[in-house]
């Protein structure tokens, strides 16, 4: 599924840096090379991009990844109009066309012969040929391809080929640091600082618990969700079991675990 072209918003999507990597992909985007981020989910890779087409003035289109995602849906198809048929880009041509950046969310998800027909956008020559038509369309300026993934997650299930990985310039990113991300998450809840302190001091406890098979760890975006649920009035704790404990296992040796955490961090 695509989401529509997005012109930047006025004001700058919150966004906190932890290194140099505003630098380093806006030095991309002026050579023309294809970005990966690469993190846990919801460590901010999404707003990353987001802040980035508002710093370079871009329109953004957003795709999220599938198993059943398609060479057809990202290029585009015939369909019936009238009495026949006419052709329709899909969201990867429009951004092609347009000079968007075109963000895939999670293509490690999409089929390998899906994600092929991008290697031609990641090299000197920038283009995108449409089989079904003919045609070969140039990337216009201002046009950037961006990619990202969840390494530690789906390694294990799959992963992208060096063919296509080498195509890439590759961003690491992870969690904040403990006050940036107490920071983060008072600014996208609201919630006072000291509560956004101990959320994250919860979420320090919760992620070493994937030494003991939690397979994925609290995002800083279950944190917001944690804190965005405790200004609106639901008790502290009982807003971390619902936003963080349940969304992670269903397991109940580490359900079990985790709200011992949250008891013993919200006494």
């Amino acid at each position: 599924m695509a989401r529509p072209a997005t012109s930047p918003a006025p004001e700058p999507p919150y966004y906190l840096p932890s290194g140099d990597e505003i630098e380093v992909f806006a030095q991309c985007h002026a050579q023309g090379l294809a970005v990966m981020l690469k993190g846990p989910t919801g460590c901010g890779k999404t707003r990353f991009v987001e802040h980035m087409a508002w710093r370079l003035k871009r329109p953004l289109i957003t795709i999220a990844c599938h198993d059943d995602l398609s060479a057809s849906d990202l290029i585009g198809r015939f369909l019936i109009q009238g009495s026949g048929t006419a052709w329709h880009d899909g969201p990867l041509t429009r951004a092609v066309r347009e000079g968007a950046l075109c963000y895939l969310d999670e293509v490690v998800e999409a089929r390998q012969d899906t994600v092929v027909v991008l290697h031609p956008l990641t090299d000197h020559r920038r283009i995108l040929p449409i089989d079904k038509t003919g045609e070969v369309v140039e990337a216009a300026p201002g046009f950037g391809l961006i990619v990202s993934y969840n390494p530690g997650y789906q390694r294990m299930l799959k992963d992208l080929k060096p063919s296509t990985r080498q195509r890439f310039v590759a961003l690491d990113f992870g969690f904040p640091a403990p006050e940036t991300e107490a920071r983060i998450v008072a600014q996208e809840s609201g919630i006072a600082e000291p509560e956004a302190r101990a959320l994250v001091q919860l979420a320090t406890r919760l992620r070493a618990l994937q030494d003991r098979g939690l397979a994925e760890v609290p995002s800083t975006r279950l944190l917001v969700a944690a804190a965005q649920l405790a200004v609106r009035g639901v008790d502290l704790r009982r807003a971390c079991l619902h936003a963080i404990v349940a969304p992670l296992s269903d397991e109940a040796s580490l359900v079990g675990a985790m709200r011992d955490l949250v008891d013993a961090t919200f006494v």
